[in-house]
């Protein structure tokens, strides 16, 4: 029992590690874990968001000591990211969401492409991000995030950075906004589905805490065109490990 939850912990620390720095999959981790020990899906998503509210609001704060949010634009993904974190968490609680999980990593696919393209030509440009596209990118981040037991990051990092805009301000503001969009899934998974799996849950927890700031503080220290690779390369990999493991014939 204490080596599964120091196993879990080392996840939990890993995983919000790479999210911290790179803006992306603490959730793709910690569900792919809890999936593969045989979770249900939405039980293995429930168990990753309750932990999350620990990891994103200490990211969170991390991210905001550091300097690394666009407020304007962590408002905008917020509210929007929270409606659309309610609606997929209704939908999984009640709905099959394997289904649509294909059409989302070969969409992410395609992003981690492009940026890897924007980091080797070097052609970023740092610019406001407009609230107009933060908006309905951040309902169907919040939407995917709580029906894949993960998402956000890949999602909605990708697609600010990918249409040119700075990474370190992308990926402090999308962390920060997680928290908000992570409380608005627990709380309906609590309310659809009740508590469950407390241990899992407090391991994922006390080893993302452990790793928020570092994450926080590393991202300040890579260069944006190196970052940007880094973000590129991991939303290809998730995306083609996801693609390869999916039960196509199910």
């Amino acid at each position: 029992m204490a080596t599964d939850f120091l196993t879990l912990m080392a996840v939990g620390f890993m995983a919000q590690l790479v999210d911290g720095a790179l803006g992306m999959a603490f959730g793709v981790i910690a569900s792919a874990t809890l999936l593969v020990v045989g979770l249900p899906p939405a039980q293995a998503s429930a168990a990753v968001h309750a932990a999350e509210i620990a990891t994103t609001g200490a990211s969170g704060l991390s991210h905001l000591l550091h300097r690394n949010v666009d407020r304007r634009l962590l408002l905008a993904l917020g509210v929007f990211g929270v409606l659309g974190g309610i609606t997929g968490a209704w939908i999984l609680s009640n709905i099959d969401g394997w289904t649509i999980r294909p059409f989302v990593n070969i969409y992410l696919l395609l992003v981690g492409a492009a940026i890897l393209v924007r980091a080797i030509r070097d052609s970023r440009r740092d610019r406001p991000t407009s609230p107009g596209l933060a908006a309905p990118l951040g309902f169907v981040g919040g939407l995917l995030d709580a029906v894949g037991g993960g998402g956000w990051g890949p999602l909605v990092t990708s697609s600010l950075i990918g249409s040119g805009h700075a990474p370190r301000k992308v990926i402090g503001t999308v962390n920060t906004a997680e928290f908000f969009v992570t409380v608005a899934i627990s709380t309906t998974f609590l309310l659809q589905l009740g508590a469950q799996h407390v241990p899992t849950v407090l391991a994922l927890m006390a080893g993302g805490v452990l790793a928020a700031p570092l994450g926080a503080a590393l991202v300040r220290h890579l260069r944006p065109r190196l970052l940007m690779a880094m973000v590129g390369t991991l939303v290809c990999a998730l995306s083609l490990v996801q693609l390869a493991t999916y039960p196509w014939r199910s």
